[in-house]
């Protein structure tokens, strides 16, 4: 049977005690109805996960004992980062899971000309934390033990700015790229993915990020919406570069 995973910020170490508030208590005590001596699965976001197990419920909180570290690494040899435009709502939320899901090291969510979401600094870092949840729960459903960063919104502009990895390999989604994901040679490091919002980017978004260096491919002959094209790109690149078979 597979065991309940629970990240817990931690740091961690066997043979600790932590207490689970919140979200995470609630969900053991109250949607799983765990009980006292009920084995779990906890990581930290760091790397690896440990075997525990519930000592106590008191009054909403759930007291933990941590065991034995195992080094289990289920990520990918491909480091991604997805450069995504912010959409609506639920869309953004979801392109955050399934990317987690997919395997990324970071996501960069981006505030461009057509973005329909406005941000003000303090809704920028509640949307933040917001998805860092996500992908928090993300990696709890489909077993990574690092949790990947998600960044503070920032604009188009200030992301194209020179400097972070040099050597990365640049990819610019585009219905008017010359050849596909297929055609690309093997990275030799990071790979960033950049899409755009709904309504994709600006033509003067597009001619800046290809002189940040960023190489425009294309997904095949249909328009896909942002969130459909965020997944298809990411599964392709993890299938020829990475771990998905």
């Amino acid at each position: 049977m597979r065991l309940t995973r629970v990240h817990v910020p931690g740091p961690l170490t066997g043979g600790s005690r932590h207490t689970l508030t919140g979200d995470a208590a609630n969900h053991i005590a109250r949607v799983l109805r765990l009980a006292a001596g009920d084995p779990l699965t906890v990581f930290d976001g760091r790397g690896g996960e440990y075997a525990a197990h519930i000592e106590a419920l008191r009054k909403g909180d759930v007291v933990i004992e941590v065991g034995e570290r195992s080094a289990s690494d289920r990520e990918s040899p491909l480091p991604l980062v997805l450069a995504q435009g912010v959409s609506r709502g639920e869309r953004m939320d979801w392109v955050v899971q399934k990317a987690t899901e997919l395997g990324v090291t970071r996501i960069a969510p981006l505030l461009t000309e057509r973005t329909v979401v406005r941000l003000d600094a303090r809704q920028s870092e509640r949307k933040r934390q917001h998805w860092q949840g996500i992908a928090v729960a993300a990696c709890e459903q489909c077993g990574r033990n690092r949790v990947p960063e998600i960044a503070a919104p920032i604009g188009l502009d200030e992301f194209l700015r020179p400097g972070g990895e040099p050597q990365a390999t640049r990819l610019l989604l585009a219905a008017t790229g010359e050849s596909g994901i297929e055609a690309l040679p093997a990275p030799n490091g990071t790979v960033i993915v950049l899409i755009g919002p709904e309504g994709g980017l600006a033509q003067s978004e597009q001619r800046a990020a290809l002189a940040a260096g960023f190489v425009a491919v294309r997904l095949g002959p249909r328009i896909l919406r942002t969130e459909t094209a965020a997944v298809a790109a990411l599964t392709l690149l993890q299938h020829r570069f990475g771990d998905l078979v």
